[in-house]
């Protein structure tokens, strides 16, 4: 086996490789997600809506931390990783399949969970590999990253404006292959064989990262991101309905402005990372999440679209702060034993029980703040901006951070 650094003498060829890997890694749920609510609607399924965007975060309860542990003990990490997101890519077109044959909505929601548990350590699985491999991760990891950006923005634009696919299950079968060339282009990775050994089985189970909650930064942070990662569930669970009601006419398309900000703001956290806190950014990207879900409730008020649009926008600029920010704070802090359990908690918080809560909350506002009439969306944005600011206040207050 190569060593490390000669790995990293072709750094060049790594780059592009892992950039590859990314962007069809987030081509896959660029296709799927932001049309999820409209397609279930054509499919005369509003009433699902809220479960559909409950079975992702259900698949990330268990697997992430699953395949951290895997990952850290027993099987190489790119290796895993290849595996599961081709395993993903067959349960994703099965999923699609059966909605797009009217089926018994159960089959749909079935498969799709299977699906959710392949795929849940993927995100994590892929960051541990590009971490352990580059040798720069805090100017490397974000422009590595950026390929998936530009793959969910791809994704969108090919739904809207070629495929013309915003409310059909077919936009499904084109996510199971966007997944499927995931899964072969991680076949080029170098390898990222475990470094911790095989304990009990509560580190076998990746419960061995919970450990890591009794640092108190550690802690904070960790309840901040699960906090936060509630209310954020509802921008693809309702933004493209608003959308609609607004009067947009490619809600896909539009979504993946988000993506757009997203890149831009790849470019330039490489750069603050090096010269901001942690807590910095952390706090950057929270502050600009309450003004984000502010717009939104101003659009849902004055019933202007160029508002929501704009909400949106910022939605790229919130994210890339905060998670990028995330996932190379826990690779500088946590020991190498336990890097890919790290991740695989932070997935678990921010993919899984978060959004999972989250998706519970907002089909409850749903439901309850919005009317036939298209009034509600104030009252629903300024709840969620709400709780968001509130996570502003506990890192502000209770995060004592250091430099890096």
């Amino acid at each position: 086996m190569a060593s490390v650094t000669e790995q990293q003498a072709n750094s060049g060829g790594l780059l592009y490789r892992l950039w590859l890997v990314y962007f069809f890694q987030g081509m896959a749920p660029g296709f799927w997600v932001p049309a999820l609510t409209n397609i279930l609607s054509a499919q005369g399924l509003s009433d699902w809506v809220a479960l559909a965007f409950m079975i992702g975060p259900l698949g990330a309860l268990v697997s992430p931390l699953l395949g951290g542990a895997l990952a850290d003990q027993l099987v190489s990490a790119n290796r895993l990783y290849t595996a599961s997101t081709l395993l993903a890519a067959v349960a994703l077109a099965g999923a699609f399949g059966c909605l797009a044959l009217h089926w018994n909505p159960w089959w749909f929601f079935g498969i799709l969970m299977i699906h959710a548990v392949l795929a849940g350590p993927g995100w994590g699985l892929l960051a541990m590999v590009a971490l352990t491999h580059l040798r720069h991760g805090e100017r490397q990891f974000p422009l590595v990253r950026l390929g998936s950006t530009m793959g969910w923005v791809m994704a969108g634009s090919l739904t809207s404006f070629v495929f013309k696919t915003d409310t059909s299950a077919s936009t499904g079968g084109a996510a199971a292959v966007a997944a499927g060339l995931a899964g072969l282009a991680a076949m080029g990775l170098p390898s990222t064989p475990p470094l911790g050994r095989v304990g009990s089985w509560r580190n076998s189970l990746g419960m061995g990262a919970f450990g890591l909650l009794r640092e108190r930064d550690q802690l904070v942070f960790f309840t901040v991101t699960l906090l936060f990662s509630i209310p954020l569930a509802g921008f693809y669970m309702l933004a493209p309905q608003q959308l609609l009601v607004l009067g947009g006419k490619h809600p896909t398309a539009t979504m993946s402005i988000a993506q757009w900000s997203e890149m831009l703001a790849m470019l330039v956290v490489a750069g603050l990372m090096t010269r901001y806190h942690v807590k910095t950014l952390l706090l950057w990207a929270l502050g600009i999440s309450v003004l984000r879900y502010g717009m939104s409730a101003y659009a849902g008020a004055c019933g202007l679209l160029a508002w929501h649009i704009a909400g949106i926008a910022l939605h790229g600029i919130c994210y890339t702060f905060y998670f990028v920010t995330a996932q190379v704070f826990l690779d500088r802090r946590v020991a190498p034993e336990l890097k890919g359990q790290a991740q695989g908690l932070l997935t678990l918080a921010a993919s899984g029980l978060g959004p999972l809560l989250g998706a519970l909350l907002c089909g409850w506002l749903r439901g309850n703040l919005l009317h036939a009439d298209g009034s509600g969306w104030l009252e629903l944005w300024l709840t969620l901006g709400a709780m968001i600011a509130a996570c502003f206040g506990i890192l502000a207050l209770f995060y004592r951070g250091s430099r890096g």
